[in-house]
């Protein structure tokens, strides 16, 4: 008989959710340090912060707030709040990470691939204590119990999409780096996220 797999405590998801969140906003401040930008949600995010001049934490925050709904109805109530707690600690240290310490000169290429590997420990801590960073994700999953739609598939479009548009906004090279940078973060969740290699949900 199988036996029930342990669950984390409360500090330990408390843990996993400050490692995660600061890590996702660690790579989003090297990202756009860089001038660079990723997909899912958080490409959104820093797309409209580079054409509006606003501030990604607050839009990252607003473009999530729809999601939660989904969030909820596919993936429950302790899923749905520790995404929104996740969501909030993200755009909170987005904002306060910069006046704690600043980049230097970086080599883009390189800074493409620590961008990938700083994101993809987040999500995976997040992922691994019930979390996410909300977004295109939840509404994949949406659609693919609603309309048949495969979840990966719908991220697959919107990234595609998502980088069309940044052909017009950002330098050409700029966007190449960039998928890169998605590459490696998409590399580092497909290897390591795996329910059968870890004991704790």
């Amino acid at each position: 008989m199988t036996q029930p797999k342990p669950q984390h405590s409360l500090i330990e998801d408390a843990q996993g959710l400050a490692f995660g969140s600061t890590m996702a906003a660690l790579s989003v401040l090297l990202l756009t340090h860089l001038g660079l930008i990723t997909g899912q949600t958080a490409g959104l995010a820093v797309l409209i912060a580079y054409s509006t001049g606003w501030a990604f934490g607050p839009v990252f925050f607003a473009i999530n707030i729809p999601f939660y709904y989904l969030g909820y109805r596919r993936m429950g109530l302790a899923f749905t709040a520790k995404t929104f707690v996740a969501v909030g600690l993200v755009s909170l240290l987005s904002l306060w990470l910069p006046g704690q310490f600043a980049f230097g000169a970086i080599n883009p290429w390189v800074g493409a691939v620590i961008f990938g590997f700083l994101s993809g420990a987040g999500l995976l801590a997040l992922f691994r204590h019930g979390a996410s960073l909300g977004g295109i994700g939840i509404l994949g999953l949406y659609l693919q119990d609603h309309l048949g739609w495969r979840a990966g598939w719908v991220q697959l479009g919107f990234d595609l999409i998502l980088f069309s548009i940044a052909l017009l906004l950002l330098d050409p090279v700029a966007v190449a780096i960039s998928f890169v940078g998605a590459i490696v973060v998409n590399l580092v969740i497909a290897i390591n996220h795996r329910r059968d290699r870890y004991i704790a949900t």
